[in-house]
């Protein structure tokens, strides 16, 4: 049930966004009186004599056709006298009509290329402002965080002790837990915390690997988390073993455990163990452990076998019950800047980070519509879905404007050059680069949606 919710979910912020996508390039083309010839949610390609439409309907007197298909991959809006996707060339081996995109002024072609993009990224700012009114921010300031911060032997050697409060990087006060902080700290050159109530700054060379900080287990740096069961999640180790919320694990197989931090280490140990298992007899003496726990202050122990991936199945304590956090309200009007001022924080920090897909661990960390479904909590969350909606808009406005065939960016790249030499590209250049561009896409969503699957059955 949770899986479905986490679906429907994320098909609605795609359904959502691809219509007012497509929408962008619709009202532009209208505005200059070129005809839209389609206008579909999902694509809606055919199959035999199957025309792969599951809604279709053109209203009287009408150029455009309404629809719905059935390959849920985005949508598109099929623009007369225009080489994309749908790679109607017959068309434009027809004589040039004044209601067609190619017979338009092309600062107009420009205006309609970038429209849906347009529409994107203000509609990410427009629902950040919402949620600024709404629910305003809510969150725990590093600075608060008075347990302090739990760090991995990379971060320890750099100079960082478990229990530092993040105070600075580089004179910049922290603000909270979460990418930004990662990201700022990767960057910076000299970090402040607070180590025994006194003031250490601690140098860091200003070009740490941020997907090395957020994939190695443990991570660089995670908040003092204490090892008390908040919930034990059904049918799964810790439920059989009779664990409850409230206990508190104090050891695992004799090796002591005085936060969750120190539980996820030992974990990592047997993690280690277990990629050395030879045959199922060795694995499961791994995964047979003793877990040594407090209950009102009596101390028991319980014997389990975790699962395959070396899960016990409970969640710890979470960081905003530990804190007071942090709440910041807004009214109407004060919502737009700080919800803009958001947005453009969101998209700095994407932008910041695509430099990791052009390498090889980069590449292994893209993911396809499994990870980005995954993104979605698993119980109804309006606050979550209108964050990640707002985040999917911003990453499909970014995404969309790279100038590679086949998407805006690679028209906008064509448009440019027209209009800066005075000289349009060739039709049958058109058409090679969207062969070309539309392969790229094909072969990226392949790539992103293969790594899905490695990582679903553990080979990655």
């Amino acid at each position: 049930m949770t899986v479905l919710i986490q679906i429907l979910q994320f098909v609605l912020a795609l359904a959502l966004l691809v219509l007012l996508h497509e929408f962008g390039h619709f009202f532009f083309s209208k505005l200059f009186g070129v005809r839209v010839e389609k206008f579909f949610l999902f694509f809606d390609l055919g199959i035999g004599k199957w025309t792969g439409k599951l809604f279709s309907h053109k209203p009287k007197n009408s150029d455009t056709e309404y629809g719905i298909g059935w390959l849920p991959l985005g949508g598109y809006c099929k623009i007369a006298g225009m080489i994309d996707e749908s790679f109607d060339t017959e068309q434009m081996k027809q004589p040039e009509q004044p209601w067609e995109f190619r017979s338009k002024p092309a600062w107009q072609r420009l205006l309609i290329m970038i429209g849906g993009v347009l529409v994107n990224f203000l509609l990410a700012l427009f629902i950040y402002s919402m949620i600024m009114f709404t629910w305003g921010e809510k969150y725990v300031a590093l600075q608060d965080m008075s347990e302090g911060m739990y760090f991995n032997d990379e971060a320890i050697e750099l100079g960082f002790q478990n229990g530092d409060i993040l105070l600075s990087h580089d004179g910049i006060d922290f603000k909270e837990f979460g990418a930004d902080m990662y990201r700022d700290i990767s960057e910076a050159h000299e970090v402040t915390v607070l180590r025994d109530g006194k003031k250490v700054s601690i140098s860091l060379p200003g070009d740490l690997n941020l997907l090395n900080m957020l994939k190695n287990e443990p991570r660089f740096v995670t908040p003092y988390i204490p090892a008390v069961i908040d919930s034990v999640l059904p049918a799964t180790p810790a439920s059989l073993a009779g664990l409850q919320k409230g206990d508190r694990i104090v050891a695992i197989n004799d090796h002591e455990v005085t936060s969750y931090n120190g539980f996820l280490f030992e974990i990592g140990r047997l993690q280690d163990m277990l990629s050395a298992a030879v045959t199922p007899d060795d694995s499961m003496k791994v995964r047979t452990t003793t877990i040594v726990y407090t209950r009102a202050e009596v101390t028991d122990t319980a014997s389990v076998v975790l699962t395959a991936d070396l899960k016990l199945g409970f969640s710890p304590t979470n960081v905003l019950s530990l804190y007071e956090p942090t709440t910041v309200n807004y009214n109407f009007f004060e919502s737009f800047p700080a919800g803009i001022k958001y947005g453009w924080n969101v998209l700095a920090g994407y932008v910041s980070d695509m430099k990791y897909v052009f390498t090889s661990d980069g590449a292994k960390s893209l993911g396809g519509f499994g990870t980005i479904g995954s993104l979605f909590p698993p119980m109804w969350d309006w606050y979550v879905f209108w964050k990640m909606t707002a985040f999917l808009s911003i990453i499909l406005a970014f995404m969309n404007i790279l100038p590679i065939p086949a998407l805006d960016g690679g028209h906008v790249l064509f448009l440019l050059y027209e209009m800066i030499t005075r000289r349009k590209p060739s039709e049958q250049f058109m058409i090679r680069a969207e062969y070309f561009g539309f392969g790229l896409i094909i072969l990226l969503m392949v790539v992103a949606n293969l790594n899905d699957v490695l990582r679903w059955i553990g080979v990655m």
